[in-house]
């Protein structure tokens, strides 16, 4: 990283591959992450950590479970940003679009814990470093 200025639209043109956050920037202990979404993510949990999202691009949907409650959906499309709250488990999925995110650096993509098998899809990743 350096000090000139990121153009998010120009570093989201760098790439294409879906769910596989690249890191823009650092401050702090946290990474501000960015990437393209399609299609599900996995059911996973982050025990230690909430969760940052802010929509990009397109729509974002994020299904959250609670012991008490059961299974509800947010649905967020561009401008709009959601915290997934530490120890909630969740499941991202997305028509298309993109996400900015903000998590502690070396925070797992795929959480502490994840439900069944890792879509090809899905980078389960601590970020790829930005490279445009």
């Amino acid at each position: 990283m350096d000090n000139r200025p990121i153009n998010v639209t120009e570093a989201l043109a760098s790439f294409d591959e879906v769910y596989s956050p690249r890191i823009v920037a650092r401050m702090n202990d946290y990474d501000v992450r960015i990437a393209h979404t399609l299609g599900d993510h996995v059911w996973h949990v982050h025990d230690d950590t909430d969760e940052f999202f802010l929509v990009l691009a397109g729509q974002f949907d994020i299904a959250l479970r609670d012991h008490d409650v059961g299974e509800t959906t947010v649905s967020l499309r561009t401008g709009d940003m959601f915290v997934v709250p530490r120890g909630t488990e969740h499941k991202p999925s997305s028509p298309g679009g993109a996400v900015l995110m903000f998590e502690p650096s070396g925070t797992s993509t795929t959480g502490d814990r994840q439900e069944g098998a890792l879509p090809e899809h899905v980078d389960s990743t601590t970020g790829h470093e930005l490279n445009y």
